[in-house]
């Protein structure tokens, strides 16, 4: 898996996953339970990943959504 974003806001990662998945890219939250057992939202950040062959489709999408990337 590739990291795509990180971020402390569950609400912005679960858009960028749903411009990845309009686009049919899979992808996948991690550290998602980590940050809920240190205290939920802004204290510690997540990411979200997709599969490397599927990495520079989805930089495109978000370059194109004007979000931006690690």
């Amino acid at each position: 898996m590739r990291v795509l974003a990180e971020s402390a806001d569950p609400v912005r990662l679960s858009f960028l996953a749903a411009l990845l998945a309009d686009a049919g890219i899979a992808s996948q939250q991690l550290d998602a339970h980590v940050s809920a057992l240190h205290g939920g939202i802004g204290v510690f950040p997540r990411r979200l990943a997709v599969r490397p062959e599927d990495y520079g489709r989805a930089m495109a999408v978000l370059r194109q959504a004007g979000e931006t990337a690690p």
